[in-house]
Protein backbone atom coordinates (compact mmCIF):
# COMPACT_ATOMS: atom_id res chain seq x y z
CA UNK A 1 0.00 0.00 0.00
CA UNK A 2 1.33 3.42 -0.95
CA UNK A 3 2.10 5.73 1.98
CA UNK A 4 2.06 9.51 1.67
CA UNK A 5 3.71 11.96 4.06
CA UNK A 6 2.78 15.62 4.36
CA UNK A 7 5.93 17.73 4.69
CA UNK A 8 6.22 21.00 6.55
CA UNK A 9 9.14 23.41 6.33
CA UNK A 10 10.52 22.18 9.66
CA UNK A 11 10.38 18.44 8.96
CA UNK A 12 13.55 16.36 8.74
CA UNK A 13 12.97 14.63 5.42
CA UNK A 14 14.17 11.03 5.19
CA UNK A 15 14.32 8.54 2.35
CA UNK A 16 11.83 6.11 3.88
CA UNK A 17 9.75 4.96 0.90
CA UNK A 18 6.90 7.39 1.52
CA UNK A 19 5.70 9.78 -1.17
CA UNK A 20 6.16 13.31 0.13
CA UNK A 21 3.41 15.93 -0.23
CA UNK A 22 4.80 19.47 -0.05
CA UNK A 23 3.26 22.81 0.81
CA UNK A 24 3.90 26.41 -0.29
CA UNK A 25 7.47 26.54 1.08
CA UNK A 26 8.41 23.52 -0.98
CA UNK A 27 6.86 24.96 -4.13
CA UNK A 28 8.75 28.21 -3.66
CA UNK A 29 12.05 26.43 -3.08
CA UNK A 30 11.60 24.22 -6.13
CA UNK A 31 10.63 27.17 -8.33
CA UNK A 32 13.94 28.86 -7.56
CA UNK A 33 16.06 25.72 -7.96
CA UNK A 34 14.22 24.69 -11.11
CA UNK A 35 14.55 28.10 -12.72
CA UNK A 36 18.29 28.14 -12.04
CA UNK A 37 18.64 24.69 -13.60
CA UNK A 38 16.73 25.84 -16.68
CA UNK A 39 18.79 29.02 -16.97
CA UNK A 40 21.98 26.96 -16.86
CA UNK A 41 20.77 24.76 -19.73
CA UNK A 42 19.77 27.87 -21.66
CA UNK A 43 23.37 29.09 -21.36
CA UNK A 44 24.70 25.64 -22.24
CA UNK A 45 23.16 25.91 -25.71
CA UNK A 46 26.06 28.13 -26.76
CA UNK A 47 28.66 25.76 -25.31
CA UNK A 48 27.84 22.53 -27.16
CA UNK A 49 29.92 23.05 -30.29
CA UNK A 50 32.09 20.73 -32.43
CA UNK A 51 35.65 20.66 -31.11
CA UNK A 52 34.81 21.64 -27.56
CA UNK A 53 35.50 19.16 -24.75
CA UNK A 54 32.75 17.86 -22.52
CA UNK A 55 34.93 18.68 -19.50
CA UNK A 56 34.99 22.37 -20.46
CA UNK A 57 31.19 22.40 -20.56
CA UNK A 58 31.08 20.74 -17.15
CA UNK A 59 33.48 23.37 -15.78
CA UNK A 60 31.24 26.14 -17.09
CA UNK A 61 28.16 24.54 -15.56
CA UNK A 62 29.86 24.24 -12.17
CA UNK A 63 30.89 27.90 -12.30
CA UNK A 64 27.33 28.98 -13.13
CA UNK A 65 25.95 27.05 -10.16
CA UNK A 66 28.51 28.41 -7.72
CA UNK A 67 28.04 31.96 -8.99
CA UNK A 68 24.30 31.62 -8.30
CA UNK A 69 24.87 30.45 -4.72
CA UNK A 70 24.10 26.81 -5.49
CA UNK A 71 26.23 23.67 -5.48
CA UNK A 72 26.17 20.79 -7.99
CA UNK A 73 24.16 17.99 -6.41
CA UNK A 74 26.03 15.42 -8.50
CA UNK A 75 29.47 16.47 -7.21
CA UNK A 76 30.45 13.76 -4.74
CA UNK A 77 27.10 11.96 -5.09
CA UNK A 78 27.85 8.24 -4.69
CA UNK A 79 31.43 8.98 -5.67
CA UNK A 80 30.61 10.94 -8.83
CA UNK A 81 33.22 13.66 -9.41
CA UNK A 82 31.57 16.03 -11.88
CA UNK A 83 28.94 18.77 -11.90
CA UNK A 84 26.81 17.42 -14.75
CA UNK A 85 26.23 14.36 -16.91
CA UNK A 86 26.93 14.76 -20.63
CA UNK A 87 25.72 11.90 -22.82
CA UNK A 88 26.51 11.75 -26.53
CA UNK A 89 24.79 9.74 -29.31
CA UNK A 90 24.42 6.13 -28.08
CA UNK A 91 25.00 7.03 -24.42
CA UNK A 92 21.63 6.69 -22.70
CA UNK A 93 22.51 8.65 -19.56
CA UNK A 94 25.21 9.41 -16.95
CA UNK A 95 27.92 10.22 -19.48
CA UNK A 96 31.04 11.40 -17.64
CA UNK A 97 32.64 14.72 -18.74
CA UNK A 98 36.19 14.25 -20.02
CA UNK A 99 38.64 15.46 -22.67
CA UNK A 100 36.34 13.95 -25.32
CA UNK A 101 35.32 16.56 -27.89
CA UNK A 102 31.98 17.05 -29.56
CA UNK A 103 31.94 16.09 -33.23
CA UNK A 104 29.87 17.49 -36.08
CA UNK A 105 26.42 15.92 -36.02
CA UNK A 106 26.51 14.68 -32.40
CA UNK A 107 23.30 14.72 -30.39
CA UNK A 108 24.00 15.49 -26.76
CA UNK A 109 22.07 15.28 -23.50
CA UNK A 110 23.20 17.58 -20.68
CA UNK A 111 21.75 16.80 -17.24
CA UNK A 112 22.15 19.29 -14.38
CA UNK A 113 20.96 19.45 -10.78
CA UNK A 114 21.81 22.58 -8.81
CA UNK A 115 21.15 22.31 -5.08
CA UNK A 116 19.89 25.76 -4.09
CA UNK A 117 18.87 26.59 -0.51
CA UNK A 118 18.27 22.89 0.16
CA UNK A 119 16.16 22.16 -2.94
CA UNK A 120 17.11 20.16 -6.04
CA UNK A 121 16.35 21.50 -9.52
CA UNK A 122 16.84 18.47 -11.78
CA UNK A 123 16.53 18.78 -15.56
CA UNK A 124 18.10 17.64 -18.81
CA UNK A 125 17.86 18.74 -22.39
CA UNK A 126 19.13 17.63 -25.79
CA UNK A 127 21.57 19.72 -27.84
CA UNK A 128 23.01 19.47 -31.34
CA UNK A 129 26.72 19.85 -32.05
CA UNK A 130 26.56 21.17 -35.58
CA UNK A 131 23.98 19.63 -37.92
CA UNK A 132 22.75 16.13 -37.01
CA UNK A 133 21.19 13.61 -39.36
CA UNK A 134 17.47 13.71 -40.11
CA UNK A 135 16.91 10.46 -38.21
CA UNK A 136 18.69 11.90 -35.17
CA UNK A 137 16.58 15.06 -35.32
CA UNK A 138 13.38 13.04 -35.50
CA UNK A 139 14.41 10.93 -32.50
CA UNK A 140 15.06 14.07 -30.46
CA UNK A 141 11.74 15.63 -31.50
CA UNK A 142 9.78 12.49 -30.60
CA UNK A 143 11.57 12.21 -27.26
CA UNK A 144 10.60 15.77 -26.35
CA UNK A 145 7.01 15.01 -27.33
CA UNK A 146 7.14 11.89 -25.13
CA UNK A 147 8.14 14.03 -22.16
CA UNK A 148 5.34 16.53 -22.72
CA UNK A 149 2.74 13.79 -23.28
CA UNK A 150 3.84 12.18 -20.01
CA UNK A 151 3.38 15.50 -18.22
CA UNK A 152 -0.02 15.95 -19.86
CA UNK A 153 -1.09 12.51 -18.64
CA UNK A 154 -0.06 13.46 -15.09
CA UNK A 155 -2.22 16.57 -15.25
CA UNK A 156 -5.50 14.69 -15.65
CA UNK A 157 -7.89 14.50 -12.66
CA UNK A 158 -7.56 11.16 -10.88
CA UNK A 159 -4.36 10.30 -12.75
CA UNK A 160 -2.11 7.49 -11.60
CA UNK A 161 1.61 7.06 -11.97
CA UNK A 162 1.21 4.39 -14.64
CA UNK A 163 -0.64 6.83 -16.89
CA UNK A 164 2.64 8.70 -17.45
CA UNK A 165 4.55 5.67 -18.70
CA UNK A 166 1.60 4.48 -20.78
CA UNK A 167 1.44 7.79 -22.65
CA UNK A 168 5.19 7.85 -23.26
CA UNK A 169 5.36 4.23 -24.38
CA UNK A 170 2.40 4.53 -26.77
CA UNK A 171 3.87 7.54 -28.55
CA UNK A 172 7.39 6.11 -28.77
CA UNK A 173 6.09 2.81 -30.17
CA UNK A 174 3.93 4.70 -32.67
CA UNK A 175 7.19 5.97 -34.17
CA UNK A 176 8.85 2.52 -33.86
CA UNK A 177 11.24 3.65 -31.14
CA UNK A 178 11.86 1.86 -27.87
CA UNK A 179 11.68 3.03 -24.24
CA UNK A 180 14.57 2.39 -21.86
CA UNK A 181 13.45 0.33 -18.85
CA UNK A 182 16.59 0.33 -16.70
CA UNK A 183 16.30 3.98 -15.65
CA UNK A 184 13.35 6.03 -14.50
CA UNK A 185 12.18 9.33 -13.09
CA UNK A 186 12.02 9.87 -9.34
CA UNK A 187 10.67 11.90 -6.49
CA UNK A 188 12.79 14.84 -5.41
CA UNK A 189 12.76 18.00 -3.33
CA UNK A 190 15.14 18.24 -0.42
CA UNK A 191 16.28 14.75 -1.39
CA UNK A 192 17.94 14.21 -4.77
CA UNK A 193 16.26 10.85 -5.37
CA UNK A 194 13.17 9.73 -3.47
CA UNK A 195 9.89 7.88 -3.93
CA UNK A 196 8.11 7.39 -6.22
CA UNK A 197 9.91 5.75 -9.12
CA UNK A 198 8.46 7.14 -12.34
CA UNK A 199 8.81 4.43 -14.97
CA UNK A 200 8.44 5.42 -18.61
CA UNK A 201 6.82 2.21 -19.87
CA UNK A 202 3.75 1.29 -17.85
CA UNK A 203 0.08 0.35 -17.93
CA UNK A 204 -2.52 3.11 -17.67
CA UNK A 205 -4.55 3.15 -14.47
CA UNK A 206 -1.88 1.46 -12.38
CA UNK A 207 0.42 2.72 -9.65
CA UNK A 208 -0.04 5.31 -6.91
CA UNK A 209 -2.58 8.09 -7.24
CA UNK A 210 -1.02 11.44 -8.14
CA UNK A 211 -1.84 13.86 -5.32
CA UNK A 212 -1.28 17.63 -4.96
CA UNK A 213 2.12 18.38 -3.45
CA UNK A 214 3.97 15.50 -5.09
CA UNK A 215 7.31 16.52 -6.65
CA UNK A 216 9.00 14.24 -9.19
CA UNK A 217 10.87 14.10 -12.47
CA UNK A 218 9.74 12.69 -15.78
CA UNK A 219 12.76 11.88 -17.95
CA UNK A 220 12.06 9.43 -20.78
CA UNK A 221 15.04 7.86 -22.53
CA UNK A 222 14.05 6.82 -26.05
CA UNK A 223 16.20 4.64 -28.32
CA UNK A 224 16.29 4.48 -32.09
CA UNK A 225 16.90 0.71 -31.81
CA UNK A 226 16.23 -1.83 -29.08
CA UNK A 227 15.46 -0.71 -25.50
CA UNK A 228 18.30 -2.57 -23.81
CA UNK A 229 21.25 -0.81 -22.26
CA UNK A 230 24.35 -1.65 -20.27
CA UNK A 231 26.57 0.23 -17.82
CA UNK A 232 30.25 0.49 -18.72
CA UNK A 233 33.13 -0.45 -16.42
CA UNK A 234 33.33 3.10 -15.05
CA UNK A 235 30.14 2.28 -13.13
CA UNK A 236 28.20 5.25 -14.52
CA UNK A 237 28.01 5.50 -18.31
CA UNK A 238 24.94 3.71 -19.67
CA UNK A 239 24.92 2.93 -23.39
CA UNK A 240 22.59 1.18 -25.82
CA UNK A 241 23.62 -2.44 -26.34
CA UNK A 242 23.06 -2.19 -30.08
CA UNK A 243 24.88 1.20 -30.28
CA UNK A 244 21.73 2.88 -31.59
CA UNK A 245 21.13 6.56 -30.88
CA UNK A 246 19.40 7.50 -27.63
CA UNK A 247 17.76 10.77 -26.55
CA UNK A 248 16.36 12.11 -23.29
CA UNK A 249 14.57 15.16 -21.88
CA UNK A 250 13.79 15.75 -18.21
CA UNK A 251 11.63 18.14 -16.24
CA UNK A 252 11.08 18.50 -12.49
CA UNK A 253 7.41 19.09 -11.76
CA UNK A 254 4.69 19.10 -9.15
CA UNK A 255 1.12 17.92 -8.97
CA UNK A 256 -1.15 20.86 -8.12
CA UNK A 257 -4.83 21.12 -7.20
CA UNK A 258 -5.74 21.68 -10.85
CA UNK A 259 -2.98 20.02 -12.88
CA UNK A 260 0.81 20.26 -12.89
CA UNK A 261 3.49 22.89 -12.46
CA UNK A 262 6.77 22.44 -14.32
CA UNK A 263 9.65 23.89 -12.32
CA UNK A 264 12.33 23.62 -15.03
CA UNK A 265 10.75 25.26 -18.08
CA UNK A 266 13.21 27.35 -20.10
CA UNK A 267 12.63 31.04 -19.33
CA UNK A 268 13.87 31.97 -22.82
CA UNK A 269 11.89 29.43 -24.83
CA UNK A 270 14.81 27.04 -25.48
CA UNK A 271 12.69 23.96 -24.99
CA UNK A 272 14.16 21.70 -27.68
CA UNK A 273 16.86 22.03 -30.34
CA UNK A 274 17.80 23.62 -32.60
CA UNK A 275 18.26 26.69 -30.42
CA UNK A 276 18.46 30.14 -32.00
Amino acid sequence: MTEYQTITSEDDVQRDGTIKLHGPDGFEGMRKAGRLAAEILDATAELVQPGRTTASVDDAIRAMMLDAGAVPATLGYRGYTHSSCISINHVICHGIPSDKTFKEGDIVNVDVTPLLDGWHGDTSRMFFAGEPSLKAKKLVDVTYDCLMLGIEAAAQPGARLGDIGAAIMAYAHQHRYSVVREFCGHGLGRLFHDAPEVVHAAKAGTGPELKPGMFFTIEPMINLGKPWGKVLKDGWTAVTRDKSLSAQFEHSMAITEDGVEIFTTSPTGKHQPPYA
